[in-house]
């Protein structure tokens, strides 16, 4: 992984995790649910984010070895497969409430 990409990833999961963390808070104080289920929207939002670094960096590294390789076939239909289950990631960017 390139090293600005993993940098990236984990300062965005760290991110997440302390998010996380206080949305459990929240949970276990009975806040009012929309204001929950807001921060629960970011906190999805914060891991789209994630799978755009980690999607950047599949294509500036895997693919494009694999182009250089002629395994176009090949590498396509993986990242397809990728887009397929990552949604989030082939969409506009959306910045947390």
């Amino acid at each position: 992984m390139q090293p600005e990409h993993k940098r990236s990833a984990l300062n965005r999961l760290k991110t997440v995790r302390g998010h996380l963390d206080a949305v459990i808070a929240m949970v276990e104080e009975e806040r009012y649910c929309p204001d929950i289920m807001k921060q629960v929207s970011a906190l999805q939002g914060g891991l789209e984010k994630v799978n755009r670094v980690l999607l950047e960096n599949h294509v500036e590294t895997c693919v494009m070895h694999a182009v250089e390789e002629g395994r176009t076939a090949q590498i396509a239909d993986e990242l397809m497969q990728t887009l397929r289950y990552t949604p989030g990631v082939t969409g506009p960017i959306q910045e947390s409430p």
